[in-house]
């Protein structure tokens, strides 16, 4: 299972999430009460592993403002909000010769006015983001009262998760976010099938700090899981 601690703010946060075992580590760029700055992420990724992701999180769409944090943060992964944007995607991977990989995320929505529509256009999302190979992997979070990501909301794993295993293929990179917590994500993994979670609130001790016991605990029980979409 692989496992990504976000809204990272310093170094220590960072060192302790990679030294319990995390797959990545996320800075976000986005307007947040944990927003970074490309200097300050800059400070961070290089004390880190090179095998460790340092995935910037972005909403934006001027893929010219992601190039410029990419290169100056020393980042290896762009995770990207809002509307899916091909041609945005194509730009980012060309601009860094297929290196930096993009994590798009899907969301979905906590308060439609119709269920039935709003599955039918996240699993339209979902497959639309697939069918681009400079899609490295694609995140799934909640969204409500149009505003998406770091909500720290979950949603129902379960027929949330029926919808993505019948919308792409098993073994796909879908990684799950929303309402995460060390008391929760084996219920989550178990439920939804993801390749990967990601947390950031839950396992914070206030905002921008992290809890190491938490940190420790939740990643500790979401390796401990299953691998991977089920079919």
């Amino acid at each position: 299972m692989w496992v990504k601690i976000c809204a990272n703010t310093n170094v220590e946060d960072a060192l302790l999430a990679v030294e319990a075992g995390a797959d990545a580590v996320g800075f976000v760029f986005a307007p947040s009460k944990r927003q970074v700055t490309a200097e300050q992420v800059s400070e961070i990724t290089r004390r880190l592993p090179a095998e460790v992701e340092k995935v910037g999180i972005f909403a934006t769409d001027d893929p010219l403002e992601i190039e410029h944090k990419v290169a100056c943060s020393g980042l290896t992964a762009a995770q990207l909000h809002g509307a899916f944007d091909a041609e945005m995607v194509r730009t980012l991977a060309a601009e860094f010769g297929g290196e930096l990989k993009i994590i798009q995320t899907v969301a979905y929505t906590l308060d439609p006015e119709d269920g039935e529509a709003r599955d039918a256009a996240f699993v339209r999302a979902l497959r639309a983001a697939f069918a681009e190979p400079a899609v490295w992997a694609v995140l799934v979070d909640a969204a409500k009262s149009g505003a998406s990501g770091g909500l720290g909301v979950a949603f129902d794993w379960e027929h949330v998760g029926a919808l993505v295993r019948g919308a792409v293929p098993i073994g796909s990179r879908v990684i799950l976010a929303g309402g995460l917590r060390p008391d929760t994500v084996a219920e989550a993994i178990d439920e939804f099938g993801p390749w990967g979670v990601d947390v950031a609130s839950g396992v914070e001790a206030s905002y921008g700090k992290k809890d190491a016991a938490r940190v420790r605990d939740f990643i500790a029980t979401a390796k401990s899981r299953h691998i991977g979409l089920r079919g």
